[in-house]
């Protein structure tokens, strides 16, 4: 198939990159170019576009999709038509598959293969209270961004529960890897397919396979209608004897013993992940975000490390103290830092910097007084949500001069590799900058390179904050720099600007 890198969808989007191609469209990297931000374009293939009932299907993911706002969601964002030939407009997410995650690892790790359900289940849910139901849920189709969340995509052959779907006459659609015992047999397909579905992909998080392999799709399927499902327990020791409740529970081809509900699917997944965190000394990240958000009930089962997070902190803090003093004996210029506990995930290979509580300080060379709320500053780096450094409101947003911003000061000096901005304000654009030595005295010009004290180095692309955490890869060259500049271009309708922390990331 010719690929179309280079396309200009609607004037706006320019498609940057082929990353994935199914049966009915091909999945593009792309730049919007009206807000400066990446997304994915799904843009249907030209072959079946002409199909009414292929193209109604591929119109009818984008209305069902479009009614979910969910955090383990892939958001849509457009949907347009191009030369006649029909698209979405997604989030872009940074990461990888959970299938490509299984294939590179393996079995994953008990709790965080329970944490991943959790958040499949939660998305789920929340789209089958919808009367959406996704029939073609698996490993594939779940993005696993940058923090480890999960998040599913591709309801490509979803349909509402309160109409009559192009698939109602019988033929099977989904991968049979994954699929429901009715839904191979062309029966009725509700939430509790889905769930069926879910089950297995448990399955093959604890074990790294699947359960069925066979010569062909339908060989596989029928194994689904006919054979029992392997003992997790048998292939997977570790895994505990509710957590392989749940998994049997989930998957048995009997409706009426299935899981009926998604809350009582969470339910007993939640009570599987405490009782997992109690019998591990080590908990993964992922599942322990998902921990923190477990009702109050299963919350006590929980570790107390776990349970209140501040006992871990008191202990860091009393740490600190103790390392604090006794650098003091031979730095008097040693200043309190942020710490990286409380840090959110970047990427593989890349830790946080510890930045000083006074590192921020107001950028605004081009202003008379050339000062942008300067007691606003450590707000950016105190690691409370809840506190923001904010510009000054512009009126109609709109900035009287080419950028304002925020420093960061990283003494004594890293090759930093990420910057992550979390705004509670989204909106507006950025460009980050670094210098080496000492605060250059004059605004950064585009084009700058890594070379020429004290000038400003421009090492990230202009980049949309249209959320609010966003990740941002910087590029120093593996050099260090002392200075980072957050340089705002662009102010959001409101005319200000907030952010509420900066990190910083380095190579570990």
């Amino acid at each position: 198939m010719t690929t179309l890198v280079g396309m200009l969808l609607s004037n706006r989007y320019r498609l940057d990159a082929q990353i994935g191609t199914g049966g009915m469209s091909t999945v593009y990297r792309a730049l919007d170019q009206t807000l400066e931000r990446q997304v994915a374009i799904k843009l249907l293939h030209r072959q079946i576009a002409d199909d009414p009932d292929q193209l109604e299907r591929f119109r009818r993911e984008a209305r069902a999709v479009a009614q979910l706002s969910h955090p383990h969601i892939v958001t849509v964002i457009d949907a347009g038509e191009e030369d006649g030939r029909p698209y979405i407009v997604f989030e872009h997410i940074d990461g990888e598959t959970l299938k490509e995650r299984i294939r590179r690892d393996g079995a994953l790790p008990v709790d965080e293969a329970v944490a991943y359900a959790i958040e499949i289940a939660r998305a789920l849910g929340f789209a089958h209270h919808r009367h959406i139901v996704h029939r073609d849920v698996k490993p594939q189709n779940v993005l696993v961004d940058e923090e480890g969340s999960a998040k599913i995509t591709d309801f490509g052959i979803a349909r509402t529960l309160d109409e009559e779907g192009l698939t109602a006459d019988g033929r099977v659609l989904g991968t049979t890897d994954y699929v429901a015992p009715e839904q191979a047999l062309g029966h009725d397909v509700t939430g509790q397919s889905d769930l069926y579905s879910l089950g297995i992909v448990l399955f093959e998080m604890l074990t790294g396979e699947v359960p069925f392999k066979g010569e062909n799709q339908v060989a596989v399927a029928m194994k689904h209608v006919r054979e029992p499902l392997p003992d997790v327990q048998g292939l997977r020791p570790q895994v505990s004897a509710t957590l392989a409740a749940v998994v049997d529970r989930a998957t048995t081809k009997d409706l009426p013993r299935r899981y009926a509900t998604d809350e009582a699917l969470i339910a007993d997944l939640e009570e599987a992940l405490a009782i997992e965190s109690a019998r591990t000394a080590h908990v993964s990240h992922e599942a322990t975000s998902v921990l923190r958000t477990l009702p109050g009930r299963t919350q006590r089962r929980v570790p107390l490390r776990l349970r209140h997070p501040a006992w871990i902190l008191l202990g860091l803090v009393l740490a600190a103290v103790a390392t604090t003093v006794v650098l003091l004996y031979g730095a008097n210029e040693t200043q309190r830092g942020t710490g990286t506990t409380n840090a959110p995930r970047a990427a593989p290979g890349l830790v946080p910097v510890s930045l000083a509580q006074d590192s921020t300080k107001d950028y605004d060379p081009l202003s008379e007084d050339k000062t942008e709320s300067p007691g606003e500053v450590a707000f950016a780096v105190d690691r409370q949500p809840a506190t923001t450094w904010s510009t000054e409101t512009y009126q109609k947003g709109a900035l009287n001069k080419a950028g304002v911003g925020l420093t960061v000061d990283a003494r004594p000096s890293v090759a930093a590799r990420r910057i992550v901005i979390s705004s509670p304000s989204p909106g507006w654009i950025a460009e980050i900058y670094a210098a080496r030595r000492q605060l250059p005295p004059t605004a950064p010009t585009q084009g700058q390179t890594p070379v020429g004290d004290p000038a400003w180095a421009r090492i990230s692309s202009a980049v949309s904050i249209d959320k609010e955490k966003v990740r941002i890869p910087l590029d120093t060259a593996g050099q260090d720099f002392r200075y980072y500049l957050v340089w705002i271009t662009k102010l959001p309708d409101e005319g200000e600007v907030k952010i509420s922390e900066v990190y910083l990331y380095r190579q570990g």
